[in-house]
């Protein structure tokens, strides 16, 4: 038998396909201009004259170079070294060079101080709208910048104490290297506040603080004890709390002492979480590690709680950001990708999905921003109290709504969303990190409780934050009126929290989307969120809402 030579069959078999009806990347954009919403945010809520340095962040962040410092820092984790090769204790962490690019950027550009340092208008809102670019890129990195950035409020408790380190935590230089902070022209700081047995019940503390000469703020203690979760452990310096013979009480603990000596803060394993990969957290034995008093003794808790509510702000922020990276992920996806003859970003019901999850993705930003802005306002009354109790709110609702979004959205895409090769994974395993951590959803629930009770007129202050949408969407005044009513009897009022917190929530959302600047999402969010038995599942919006409108403004191609 003779073999025949076929030419077009040999070089057909080495072509497998050609890609088709396949998404290219989402890379190369600007993450500033590419958001509508927010740009409209940035203006109606203070921060205008920002717009320059946020589209200038907006092109850097939207950049393929640094959205793949992401991806580079999540797959390959820290590792911990205890000693190193000479036996000697050093509690070193190492990362991929991906994750010091990463907070090298955030640091360059005041992510971690803006508010401290910067005195242009709206400096809060300005910095929240600059983390929620970098947070969807990578949120990882954002633990220590968002502890630093919170730390100072704490530590300005202690003016000795200011002096020295203030001028190292603001500063926009990163330095990873594991030295005394003497050595430094720029620090971060982290946070230890849980223990084993007492978790979020940080009065069951068992650390122990002895003054080494005398009592008292800015004094010199050892703090004896065992730290379960300590975020970010690779820090300069730690806002720790122990008991003192006063009671609890709040210390700063440096890496290593002033002598240049090794401070007795021994690391003994990184966490195994399965999200936040990029951000090392740790369990921390303090054996006789110095640190310094901030304020008196007794006060911890009341001075850490200042870190701790700014902290919680950032976690509305780092939610609200993942929500919006999941919509600029699919609505682009689904721009591009055709089902059935057409595109899916036309099919009807995919339509309601797009569109209903772009709505809750908006209400958070918004929501998120106007808490910015009362932060901008220290002196006005009515804007601390709603700042007080509207970020318990928030923090519950946004996060809590963040898991649920993350999978919708990973179902838009389908089977490619399961891949690590895709950001979707890493969306949603970050979904319920900021739910739990600084403070879990019955802890904010029972905050906001908490400032009814303590904080008198926070309650009333919401209601009339609230009230200035009335008028403006029938469900809205409805679903207010109904709101208000919860409070009436207040005899179960613990049992009841979570549902008192979402009522609020809601309310709170519309009065924010009612008062700015696009109709359209507000009647959406009023009709889907505000009647009676509304939402079950994302993808039920009622009929009559212009779902082509709300998805032609959350497209991040602009």
């Amino acid at each position: 038998m003779t073999s025949t030579h076929n030419p077009m069959a040999e070089s057909m078999s080495a072509v497998t396909h050609e890609v088709e009806n396949q998404p290219e990347p989402l890379e190369n954009y600007n993450l500033f201009l590419s958001d509508v919403a927010l740009q409209e945010a940035m203006t109606r809520e203070g921060a205008a004259q920002s717009k320059a340095d946020l589209t200038a962040f907006g092109q850097i962040t939207g950049s393929a170079e640094v959205i793949k410092w992401g991806f580079q820092a999540n797959k390959h984790k820290p590792e911990f070294r205890s000693h190193d090769r000479y036996g000697r204790r050093v509690d070193e962490i190492e990362f991929h060079p991906a994750y010091h690019k990463l907070m090298e950027t955030a640091v360059v550009n005041g992510l971690h101080s803006i508010p401290w340092t910067d005195p242009r208008p709206g400096k809060n809102v300005f910095r929240a709208g600059m983390s929620y670019l970098m947070c969807q890129v990578e949120a990882g990195h954002g633990c220590p910048i968002t502890m630093t950035f919170a730390a100072i409020p704490t530590i300005r408790k202690q003016p000795s104490v200011a002096q020295l380190w203030e001028p190292l935590i603001t500063n926009r230089f990163y330095d990873p290297s594991n030295i005394p902070a003497q050595q430094k022209q720029g620090v971060t700081i982290g946070m230890a506040m849980t223990e084993k047995q007492g978790g979020s019940d940080v009065r069951a503390n068992s650390t122990r603080a002895y003054p080494v000469s005398q009592r008292g703020g800015g004094e010199i203690y050892e703090l004896v004890g065992h730290k379960y979760f300590v975020s970010a452990p690779m820090c300069d310096a730690f806002l720790v709390l122990a008991q003192a013979e006063g009671g609890i009480s709040c210390f700063l603990v440096p890496r290593w002492r002033p002598d240049g000596s090794k401070n007795p803060l021994q690391l003994q394993q990184l966490k195994n979480k399965m999200g936040n990969v990029s951000n090392a957290s740790s369990e921390t034995e303090l054996r006789g590690a110095m640190g310094w008093l901030i304020g008196d003794e007794g006060r911890g808790i009341a001075n850490i709680l200042e870190m701790v509510a700014l902290t919680r702000f950032d976690c509305m922020i780092g939610s609200s950001s993942g929500m919006r990276q999941a919509m600029a992920q699919i609505l682009h996806h689904t721009s591009q990708r055709k089902a059935f003859g057409k595109l899916l970003i036309e099919q009807p019901l995919m339509q309601n999905v797009l569109a209903d999850l772009s709505i809750e993705s908006e209400a958070a930003m918004a929501l998120t921003m106007r808490m910015a802005r009362a932060m901008d306002a220290p002196e006005d009354e009515h804007e601390q109290l709603v700042a007080r109790i509207g970020t318990a709110i928030g923090k519950y609702w946004i996060c809590k709504r963040t898991p649920g979004h993350a999978y919708e959205a990973m179902e838009c895409i389908g089977g490619s969303a399961v891949m690590e090769d895709s950001i979707m994974p890493r969306l949603y395993r970050e979904a319920p990190v900021n739910a739990i951590w600084e403070g879990s959803g019955n802890v904010q629930c029972l905050d906001m409780l908490r400032a009814m009770s303590r904080t008198p007129g926070s309650l009333e202050a919401l209601f009339v934050e609230i009230d200035q949408a009335k008028g403006l969407n029938k469900h809205f005044d409805q679903f207010v009126n109904q709101a208000k009513m919860q409070f009436s009897d207040l005899s179960n009022v613990e049992y009841r929290a979570r549902t008192l917190v979402e009522h609020l929530a809601l309310a709170l959302q519309a009065s924010v989307l009612l008062r700015a600047d696009n109709e359209t999402v507000a009647d959406a969010f009023c009709a889907a969120r505000l009647q009676q038995g509304s939402h079950q599942m994302y993808g039920t919006l009622p009929a009559g809402i212009d779902c082509e409108a709300i998805i032609s403004r959350a497209s991040p191609q602009h």
